[in-house]
């Protein structure tokens, strides 16, 4: 085997096995192997670095297989401080079906990034009185969980970007969370039901910031008159799904052209529940 190196104009040739020209190696040294590239190959890991390289590439190849949130997965996955000084813990891209055994962090962090997986539920959390923000996009929930405040009583940041919520009663489990301030949920389908904002402005007092725009007292006026006879609730009152609605349904799996548009169309079959507009089905 070859390798090169270069520094300025000067340029050289040596055999993977041999020393670098002009090293300590050359002069007498204990030989030092060297990879292909010229770079002196990493020193053998002992003890318990052995072991905790061995787990975490254990780990990393069961998370395809597994699909689950396991104590090893736990801590084999990055922890580290963020920008705002928070313990942030990283479990995204597992392909994650469900939330389950969170109770391996032993509330330890602020931050639990789940993004890029493939929950379809935000449910079934421990008692976690650390938790303060939860980075959720890019999965398939569908469904909020009614006692999510009994379970994160300190939740104030909420993102779920790009996921399938469909309807705007399907958020109202999150106005039993006193303290969330921040929510995010872009490249939902429930984001292009009308009055959206304003809904989510009288239904959710607590929130401050939506789809990172603040909330303005305008607003809240806004919604305060749309709402007060009560009138507008009706509309958007969930229903189940009626047999035409159904296969109309699968109609629009069998001709989706992405797997991600058959995941959102199967949660949506899957739920029961009806769409509130038939532009929310066409996307």
């Amino acid at each position: 085997l070859e390798g090169e190196g270069r520094e300025g104009s000067f340029s050289c040739r040596w055999r993977a096995t041999d020393p670098v020209p002009g090293s300590e190696e050359q002069a007498g040294a204990p030989r030092t192997r060297y990879d292909p590239a010229g770079v002196p190959a990493p020193r053998q890991l002992q003890g318990g670095a052995v072991r905790a390289a061995q787990r975490r590439a254990a780990v990393r190849q069961g998370a395809s297989e597994d699909a689950a949130i396991t104590p090893d997965l736990v801590s084999a996955s990055p922890q580290f401080t963020n920008p705002m000084r928070e313990r942030e813990i990283k479990l995204r891209a597992n392909k994650i079906p469900a939330i389950e055994n969170l109770g391996a962090t032993q509330d330890q962090f602020d931050t639990i990034d789940l993004s890029d997986n493939e929950i379809r539920k935000l449910e079934n959390f421990p008692l976690l009185k650390r938790i303060g923000t939860l980075l959720l996009s890019n999965n398939l929930i569908f469904r909020i969980a009614d006692d999510l405040h009994e379970s994160l009583p300190n939740l104030h940041t909420l993102q779920l970007t790009n996921n399938s919520i469909l309807n705007l009663n399907d958020l109202l489990p999150l106005a039993t969370v006193p303290t969330l301030k921040r929510l995010v949920l872009l490249q939902n389908n429930v984001t292009k039901q009308p009055n959206y904002r304003l809904f989510l402005v009288k239904h959710l007092p607590q929130v401050q910031v939506l789809d990172w725009k603040k909330v303005k007292p305008k607003e809240r006026e806004e919604a305060e008159a749309l709402y007060k006879s009560g009138g507008m609730e009706q509309k958007v009152v969930k229903k189940k799904l009626t047999a035409e609605e159904k296969e109309k349904i699968k109609e629009a799996i069998a001709g989706a052209k992405t797997l991600e548009e058959v995941n959102r169309l199967e949660a949506q079959l899957k739920s029961g529940d009806g769409l509130a507009s038939e532009d929310a089905m066409a996307d």
